[in-house]
């Protein structure tokens, strides 16, 4: 079987498509993640914000689509969507929220040292231990759906009744 597509940089593998099973396993891991963060108490759009900062970090369009329309339907405003890249300039996210990200960052960069610990001094500070397992691993997980979508150059289509750009 052989899932490929052409994109501007030459052919890439859907490696999605490409290992089934191996995808599959990551979406067993992704749905286990899922409620672990529930059954630590995680709020959906606490979620959705570590989900897409992390897709930020790493570049991921398909990922940051996906995630951008799940936190839409959590409830998530378009403001504070507007703004997550630059969070720590803002004051719009709570503690929590605050500490959830810090805590993603640090997974998604785990050779600043420095960075980790004052992660896991901000978290300790909110959550309790579940929840900051929670966090971690969904901060793990979407790292490893980003360079699935990445590095198969997953597409973003316009959504249906979008108007096209001109250029």
């Amino acid at each position: 079987m052989s899932d490929t597509t052409t994109t501007a940089r030459g052919r890439r593998v859907f490696v999605d498509k490409q290992s089934p099973k191996a995808y599959h396993a990551l979406v067993q891991t992704s749905e286990a993640v899922r409620a672990t963060a529930a059954d630590a108490g995680l709020d959906r759009m606490l979620v959705e914000l570590v989900n897409l900062r992390v897709s930020q970090l790493n570049g991921c369009a398909y990922c940051l689509d996906v995630h951008t329309r799940a936190a839409l339907r959590a409830g998530e405003t378009t403001q504070r969507l507007g703004v997550l890249a630059a969070w720590r300039d803002t004051e719009v996210f709570t503690p929590r929220e605050r500490a959830a990200l810090a805590l993603a960052e640090a997974t998604t960069h785990p050779a600043d040292a420095t960075a980790q610990e004052a992660a896991h001094d901000a978290a300790r500070a909110v959550f309790g231990d579940d929840e900051i397992s929670a966090v971690i691993w969904v901060a793990i997980t979407i790292n490893a759906f980003n360079r699935v979508s990445v590095l198969s150059k997953h597409p973003v289509r316009r959504a249906p009744g979008t108007p096209a750009q001109e250029r």
